[in-house]
């Protein structure tokens, strides 16, 4: 399904979201297309998906009053939208400036004991001359508002810019018409309100540029995303050494990485070693080891060595590019509980201006003297301070900084949604091969049973028969025969000899048997030394029970009918798995191992890292139906694999998380891609979800109350009690402070402390 991404600088509200989703909705089901709009009022963003074209996506957000632009390259658009947010904040600043520069001194006038009134010929001519300035400065400073109202008005509608230009345009037309025609008004009722009509709009724009610094920090970790993009590349042609825009690069071509360089796109390691920090895109410190057959990711950092790769996947297709748009997809994405919000706030403005005149009719025909000045000072109050700003970014933002901060973690998020339901998880449930376990199989330790043998010697030996073998375990043991020779160095492990077997036979089930180096070698299993005749095993039983008992598999190696040795082989358990284990118990969630192995092993396992919970010799489609009898149990689960094997389990979880793959299937497939291999960030990750659900709830509460108490107080309800109205320009200021509020609160997140 073709996804179409437009960016609409003019939104401003809650109500121009619902407006923008209303029109899709509507353009559906009039029978036009299957088509769905996510729009994201934090970022500005409106993601279509179904069959439209561009150019009728484009109208129908025209056809609510706003202009759009279409997102061709994220790069290049993330670019231009930081450099219209530059301009904008300079352009905010200037405008609150000068409002405020001609509104604060209007306002001490009056308050150190200035005339206020319109009694005389001088004084009209004097409020004449300030009414033209304030009209200049409304023009100059709140253009912006007047022009959203007058597209809302066209297309039938109204939002916030609607609010805030009635009631300063209300404010200043009172006061004109006092200064014009006095006569027409009551004498203790020619009041002029000037100071407030640019006080509230030199308020509200320092509001928005305060606003939108704190905002552009939400999208800092995409952008973080964005600039790991190269732009250049070594291309190695016939002629030598080029270098070139990655635009230009195509797979199959073969590139230089440099020292200090960035990998450009992704590929295979063709030549040369180097090792790569990949901390970007993981999360994870340290550097990778990377020599000919290996992978290498575009965007990750080239150290000090230098390699020859080909080019698998051209920009587009890359991981880094992948993983941008699932980000990018999540900040757009919408929880239920802001879906809620959305609808509210299709209804709230009209609802508001309804409101507002009402209670300025109430106060006019009811009201004390001065009535008709009451009533003006209502109407403008209730415009001003109800404005639905806070409400409609209280969830966007918040799940903005949740996923770019779960993105610097190594972590994406599919989508709100996600991240919502994840807040809720009761129970883990985690896959043991490769999510508890390394699930690389490693030589743990070495019995010599023959004292005369040199371990090194006789590892290359045993490997030299294993080099023929396909068995899992085997690649365990060569791995460990290498190590022994080369010292662990940095060289790749090649300077190891294997010797080629004079005679080599496999054994299906129990193991291999061959002649190395004039010597006759038996490795396998107890049956295959009871298979060639080697002497009875029972006097090491009580090692071979210890080896099983934790979760080691003994593979024997026998020398001319005798065992020599036995090599016990497992798979190592994380290095954080006991402390991520302990920290979600900690959180009050339960914890279950869900493995395909033998009841023995999974046990030993469980007992090391701390899982009382335990499920073996389990197959796939098992895994999916204990995973929902769990569900049935009433537990939300959060099910943990590597995104492959474990699909069914995944997909029937609450939540899904791929651990550590990164793989294309996975990031496609999963809610949360667990790029880092680390276990502990499952539970960075779910305490990361359940800050944004408060986050978030914080959000709405505060701007649900404002909105509660804000507009009764404007309307005048404590009057009775105190005799005093609230003024226009503190409802600006306290329209203007509650969404820098709710941006600040939700930029909480991004500093957060998880493990």
């Amino acid at each position: 399904m073709a996804t179409i991404n437009l960016y609409v600088p003019k939104m401003s509200c809650a109500s121009c979201v619902a407006k923008i989703e209303t029109a899709f909705e509507n353009h559906g089901q009039s029978g036009q297309g299957d088509i769905a709009a996510r729009v994201n009022l934090a970022d500005k963003m409106v993601q279509v998906s179904g069959a439209i074209s561009a150019e009728d996506a484009i109208a129908i957000v025209r056809s609510v009053g706003y202009d759009s632009e279409l997102v061709i390259d994220a790069q290049t658009a993330a670019a231009q939208k930081g450099q219209d947010e530059a301009k904008e904040y300079r352009l905010r600043l200037i405008q609150a400036s000068v409002g405020l520069g001609l509104g604060v001194p209007l306002m001490l006038w009056g308050l150190l004991g200035g005339e206020m009134m319109v009694n005389n010929a001088t004084q009209q001519l004097a409020w004449g001359v300030v009414g033209g300035m304030t009209l200049l400065i409304m023009v100059l400073t709140g253009r912006h508002f007047y022009q959203g109202m007058w597209r809302a008005i066209k297309v039938k509608s109204a939002n916030m810019d609607t609010l805030i230009a009635l009631g300063t345009s209300a404010a200043w037309l009172y006061s004109m018409m006092v200064v014009l025609a006095p006569q027409w008004f009551p004498a203790d009722t020619r009041h002029v309100y000037f100071e407030a009509s640019v006080m509230i709009l030199g308020l509200i724009n320092l509001g928005h540029a305060l606003e939108l610094r704190a905002r552009g920090k939400t999208s800092e970790a995409v952008q973080r995303l964005l600039g790991l993009q190269a732009t250049t590349a070594i291309r190695i042609a016939d002629s030598g050494d080029e270098e070139v825009e990655i635009n230009q690069l195509i797979v199959g071509d073969r590139l230089r990485l440099r020292p200090g360089d960035r990998v450009a796109l992704d590929g295979e390691v063709l030549s040369g070693q180097t090792l790569i920090n990949e901390s970007m895109l993981t999360g994870e410190p340290i550097p990778v080891h990377k020599e000919q057959g290996d992978d290498v990711s575009a965007g990750t950092v080239n150290s000090n060595g230098s390699i020859i790769y080909q080019v698998t996947a051209v920009a587009k297709d890359s991981k880094l590019a992948k993983i941008i748009e699932l980000v990018q997809q999540a900040q757009i994405s919408k929880m239920p509980i802001g879906r809620l919000t959305d609808k509210i706030s299709a209804y709230f403005v009209p609802a508001v201006v309804i409101i507002a005149i009402f209670s300025s009719v109430i106060w006019y025909l009811f009201g004390p003297e001065p009535a008709l000045s009451h009533g003006l000072v209502v109407l403008t109050s209730v415009l001003i301070i109800a404005c639905p700003c806070a409400l409609g970014l209280a969830t966007p933002m918040s799940i903005m900084v949740s996923v770019g901060r779960a993105a610097q973690m190594g972590v994406l998020v599919r989508n709100g949604e996600a991240l919502q339901t994840a807040s809720k998880v009761t129970t883990v449930v985690l896959d043991k091969t490769g999510t508890v376990t390394q699930g690389t199989p490693e030589v743990i330790d070495i019995i010599l049973l023959d004292s005369r043998l040199d371990e090194s010697n006789l590892m290359r030996e045993v490997a030299s028969l294993e080099q023929h073998s396909e068995h899992p375990l085997a690649g365990a043991i060569i791995s460990k025969a290498k190590l022994q020779s080369a010292g662990v160095t940095f060289s790749g492990l090649e300077s190891i000899a294997l010797s080629e077997p004079d005679s080599f036979t496999n054994i299906q089930g129990k193991g291999i048997t061959g002649v190395v180096d004039g010597s006759h070698y038996s490795v396998g299993n107890i049956g295959l030394m009871q298979h060639s005749g080697v002497e009875d095993l029972s006097a090491y039983q009580h090692q071979i029970s210890e080896l099983a008992s934790q979760g080691k598999t003994p593979v024997f190696v026998a020398k001319a009918q005798k065992l020599v040795a036995i090599v016990a082989i497992a798979d190592p358990i994380k290095v954080d798995a006991a402390q991520a284990v302990l920290a979600m118990k900690n959180q009050g969630l339960k914890v279950v191992l869900l493995t395909g192995d033998n009841e023995l092993t999974a046990q030993a396992v469980a007992d090391k890292v701390g899982i009382e919970s335990v499920f073996a010799d389990v197959l796939p489609e098992q895994k999916q139906q204990k995973v929902q009898e769990l569900q049935q149990a009433g537990e939300v689960v959060a099910m943990v694999g590597d995104g492959i094997n474990d699909a069914p389990a995944l997909m029937s979880a609450d939540v899904g998380l791929a651990m550590g793959s990164g793989t294309e299937i996975a990031i496609e497939s999963a809610d949360f891609t667990l790029l880092s291999a680390r276990l502990m960030v499952i539970n960075d990750t779910l305490a990361l979800a359940r800050a944004s659900m408060t986050n978030i709830k914080q959000n709405l509460f505060g701007a649900f109350i404002y909105n509660s108490l804000g507009i009764p107080i404007a309307a005048g309800v404590l009057f009775p009690f105190t005799g005093m109205l609230l003024s226009p320009v503190i409802a600006g200021a306290a329209m203007a402070l509650s969404s820098l509020t709710v941006v600040t609160n939700a930029n909480r997140l991004r500093r957060i402390k998880l493990s």
